[in-house]
């Protein structure tokens, strides 16, 4: 199934009689607390205006669990993850469409749990909000409670041993931008490098001016300038698991199956145990 879904597709699904569920996942990575600003409101953002039968999804507490000490998102408990997605009228037999501010990190991040907890049909807006030309409305709607019960999958997640060991045997890449990689700058983490082995591959690159995804070809082909075969195993990481699901998702567009570390550099370097490469290399 396509990840991905235009705005004009969107617009002729809403126009049919049987709509998707909406999720309205307006999110933004923030420094803001450390230069002395208020942090980005999502919710106000939806207030002022979302897509027709949105309803909004808090990230930091509806898509991450609290805050161990080790990653700034950790993965939610299934039972709060179903109960949110429950309220927002999230049913196994019903398409999801997930969107946010056109960065697409926090959409990605909802189509990525969704998709690992067993729902058949998530797909992103592709641009986001900022795509879309039809009508906005600043109403909240109370959707029937939905039905869905996650059922967190076998396979699509890493955890730091397990990146750790693919950073050696497959291609582990690195979604945040090349000075975080190449330890230059870090202004999250108490530390800044990569994982030894880990390849940069920003997220950035995955879209165009536009912010919409790169099609298909391209995509397949900047992964396999990346290392990517038709036998390599992948996984991604990021700053704490919400860029990196972008990336899954590009992947997921040329076709490739990837893991996910959700704990990410976060929880990396938060262990002092943990090995830390700095520069343009792998190491």
């Amino acid at each position: 199934m396509n990840a991905l879904i235009s705005a004009s597709e969107l617009a002729a699904v809403l126009a049919g009689g049987d709509p998707p569920v909406l999720l309205d996942v307006r999110w933004r990575l923030s420094t803001a607390a450390a230069a002395g600003e208020p942090p980005f409101d999502g919710r106000a953002a939806y207030r002022d205006g979302h897509l027709p039968g949105a309803v909004f999804i808090d990230l930091d507490k509806e898509l991450a669990g609290p805050s161990t000490g080790r990653g700034r998102h950790p993965l939610p408990g299934p039972q709060e993850f179903g109960a949110a997605m429950r309220r927002a009228g999230v049913s196994a037999g019903t398409p999801v469409v997930v969107y946010d501010g056109g960065l697409g990190w926090g959409a990605a991040r909802a189509w990525w749990l969704l998709r690992w907890t067993g729902h058949p049909d998530v797909r992103v807006l592709d641009g986001g909000l900022p795509s879309w030309d039809g009508p906005l409305e600043t109403t909240e709607p109370e959707p029937p409670e939905g039905d869905f019960v996650p059922v967190p999958g076998p396979a699509g997640l890493l955890d730091a041993d397990g990146a750790a060991a693919l950073a050696r045997s497959g291609l582990l890449l690195d979604a945040r931008a090349g000075e975080r990689y190449r330890g230059e700058v870090e202004p999250i983490d108490p530390v800044g490098g990569h994982i030894p082995g880990a390849v940069s591959a920003p997220t950035t690159e995955n879209v165009g001016p536009d912010g919409r995804f790169l099609p298909a070809g391209e995509l397949g082909a900047r992964f396999r300038e990346l290392g990517v075969s038709a036998d390599t195993q992948v996984g991604v990481y990021c700053g704490s698991g919400v860029s990196g699901a972008h990336e899954v998702l590009a992947l997921a567009v040329a076709g490739i199956p990837a893991e996910l570390y959700v704990g990410s550099w976060s929880e990396w370097s938060s262990d002092p145990e943990r090995p830390v490469a700095v520069g343009p290399d792998p190491q």
